[in-house]
């Protein structure tokens, strides 16, 4: 298997992909020529809707559904074309939505793992069309899709607003936005992207469907969905006038269960790979198609309908050997990479070794046949030729917060905190599927910092997974929290010990030692770290901490800012941010900063005193004026408020300033009282 991207999409699956498989976007393919020399357009270029249906299998919406009606998926089925078997390119749904969104594998597009971003460099669908002249919009249901993430750029509104409190949004209140977006008077053809994010564990589905799914909440909420697509479609076509084309797809299914996986993210089974499809619109003849096919290329379906090259467009016929990944196991935790090629009604994956599986008579792919049949050409060459991603540089997440690691883990995904060790005999993650429930609520506790209940799981899972650095560095970290010194000091060993010279095990060596009477040890191997490395952001932040200990804060305050460019801080760090710059007058960074908590804190925000100090040293009068008038009289410095408040309003001339220094007097305390008598600006005023 090889492992670099460019070679690999520049062509070197040809023998796999056969004639099928040019990678529009990513690969540099052109729009189709006409015959005249221009870019053949499309007859009508219609209104086009993408419905992205999260966590849902194949075998739970449709015709051929059990124990579940799906009228509205269905209709857009029987109007166009059905894909019985349609595979996602990833179990997860940042690394899916990526390929529906570029029409790349992830090993084109890079993104392996959710929490990770999209290379501004790498063409989105949105991009392409609007600069074809759509109206370009988007509603997403989940904080995994947060515009942060790469996949808003090209698009007028990109929704991803969600309730206070919650990381994610039910159908209907994502219909309800998606109908609020389609208003406005525009000529423009529309193209819209709905996610609903329902079917996602924990399963809890509204009334009547509740009732009607009592024993599989999962087939409830799938109900749900499609009874709110229902008004999604009738409501997208009315505005569309014109033709209009809708394409609905799965980003990945559930397992439920089968192979031992009870939700997603971890195998290649089809309970999580095949996933519904259906096409309806200009040129696309009604049927069913149960030839694989794989999700990536509804970037190219929708490029066709826009009239910009109909290579691999599901309107037409294009064989291919299907390819996935499920790299979450290996990224995280050193397992074997896992690949998977799909052909006919063969189905290969590699994970060490080789299964094999005949999907049509076997769909619940129990019997393999690896050890009796030899592996296809163009299977083989599938498997072969996928790039592995390097742990190095596939691992490193998006910057996100505490806050935002956080969200993600209420919505059950957690990353790994380090780069694994990758070694020949490590295990095929399905041999391990007893620890994959362990391993998520280890991951979810560690991120809630509940460190004293992480830590028997922690140490269950290096008893039978003694390799495993992640969990090996979040065991020293846990005991590091709680002040057990000797104990982290034994984890931090053994995790050198399996990755000697890792600069991961060195940088959380270092945040330990950071958080003790040994600090001052912590400070040049941070800094080391930062100079090699300026974007870790765990070690920006260490140093920034280290150097405000230190009594250094213009230090901190700079350390900060860079640690602030990485990430989005929330509102309590651009709050220490900006007391800190203020302590060391660094006027406009403390005003930034503090305006930035405020807009996000609204009514919360305490901080109007500061902010009226540091308008009027920047000599912003008016300003000054509505920061130190939202003051509360309840504030405990309300009589420093008060007084900078009358410092205002002599300098802006008002007519009330008498008055204004009169109630400073009134109201002064021990501090404001000199401050009062010896301001030269309230000598004369009358």
């Amino acid at each position: 298997m090889r492992a670099t991207n460019s070679e690999w999409c520049a062509g070197a699956l040809a023998v796999a992909l056969a004639a099928a498989a040019v990678m529009d976007a990513g690969c540099g393919r052109a729009a189709a020529p006409s015959p005249d020399g221009g870019t053949r357009a499309a007859a009508v270029r219609p209104s086009i809707l993408l419905v992205t249906l999260d966590t849902t299998r194949a075998d739970s919406i449709g015709p051929d559904a059990v124990g579940v009606t799906t009228p509205t998926f269905n209709a857009v089925a029987a109007r166009g074309r059905l894909f019985r078997r349609a595979y996602a390119t990833a179990p997860e749904t940042l690394p899916s939505h990526a390929s529906l969104m570029t029409g790349l594998y992830p090993a084109g597009h890079g993104i392996h793992e959710n929490a990770r971003r999209l290379a501004d460099a790498t063409p989105v669908l949105a991009e392409r069309l609007k600069g074809a002249g759509y109206r370009t919009a988007a509603v997403v249901a989940s904080f995994v899709l947060a515009k942060r993430f790469g996949l808003g750029r090209g698009f007028d509104v990109y929704d991803d607003r969600l309730p206070l409190g919650r990381q994610d949004r039910t159908a209907r209140e994502v219909t309800d936005a998606a109908l609020s977006a389609l208003e406005g008077d525009s000529d423009a053809p529309l193209f819209m992207w709905v996610h609903y994010w329902d079917p996602h564990h924990p399963y809890a589905p509204p009334e009547p469907f509740r009732s009607a799914h009592p024993k599989r909440p999962y087939l409830g909420e799938v109900a749900f969905m499609d009874a709110e697509l229902g008004r999604l479609v009738e409501a997208f076509e009315r505005r569309a006038g014109g033709p209009s084309a809708i394409i609905v797809v799965g980003d990945h299914g559930e397992g439920l269960g089968d192979h031992g996986e009870s939700q997603h993210g971890n195998l290649l089974y089809d309970s999580t790979m095949r996933v519904p499809l259906a096409v309806a619109g200009p040129g696309v003849d009604a049927g069913i198609i149960d030839t694989p096919v794989s999700i990536r290329r509804v970037y190219h379906t929708v490029v066709d309908w826009a009239g910009l090259g109909a290579g691999d467009s599901l309107r037409g016929e294009s064989p291919e050997v299907v390819l996935g990944e499920a790299m979450k196991p290996y990224l995280e935790y050193g397992w074997q990479p896992q690949i998977m090629a799909v052909q006919g009604r063969q189905k290969a994956i590699f994970a060490g070794t080789t299964e094999l599986y005949d999907v049509v008579s076997d769909p619940g792919e129990a019997r393999d046949l690896s050890g009796g049949a030899d592996l296809p050409a163009a299977l083989r060459a599938g498997l072969d030729d996928y790039p592995v991603p390097s742990p190095e540089t596939a691992r490193a997440p998006a910057a996100l917060s505490a806050a935002d690691r956080q969200a993600l883990a209420s919505l059950g995904y957690v990353s790994a905190t380090a780069a694994p060790v990758v070694r020949k005999d490590a295990p095929r993650p399905v041999d391990m599927v007893r620890l994959f429930d362990a391993l998520e609520e280890a991951s979810l506790l560690f991120v809630q910092a509940k460190y004293a209940q992480v830590i028997p799981l922690l140490e269950r899972i290096l008893a039978e997974d003694r390799h495993n650095l992640d969990a090996t560095l979040r065991l020293a970290t846990s005991h590091s929290a709680l002040g057990h010194e000797a104990r982290a000091r034994a984890a931090f060993r053994r995790a050198g010990e399996l990755a000697p010279g890792s600069e991961d095990v060195k940088m959380y060596l270092a945040l330990h030692l950071a958080r003790g009477k040994d600090w001052p040890e912590a400070v040049p191997a941070l800094e080391e770290i930062v100079a090699a490395s300026p974007e870790r952001l765990p070690a920006l932040e260490g140093l920034a901490a280290l150097r405000a200990r230190q009594g250094r804060l213009e230090d901190a305050v700079g350390l900060t800012l860079r640690a602030y460019e990485l990430k989005t801080p929330a509102p309590a760090e651009w709050v220490r941010l900006g007391e800190m710059a203020m302590a060391v007058t660094k006027t406009s960074v403390a005003i930034d900063a503090f305006e930035r908590a405020r807009v996000a804190q609204a009514a919360a925000f305490r901080h109007d005193l500061e902010l009226g100090v540091l308008y009027l040293s920047a000599r912003r009068f008016e300003d000054a004026r509505a920061a130190l008038d939202r003051v509360p009289a309840s504030h405990s410095a309300y009589p420093m408020a008060l007084f900078k408040r009358a410092q205002v309003s002599v300098l802006l001339r008002e007519p009330d300033a008498t008055a204004r220094i009169e109630q400073a007097r009134r109201r002064a305390d021990v501090t404001t009282r000199d401050l009062i008598a010896r301001e030269k600006l309230f000598l004369g005023v009358r």
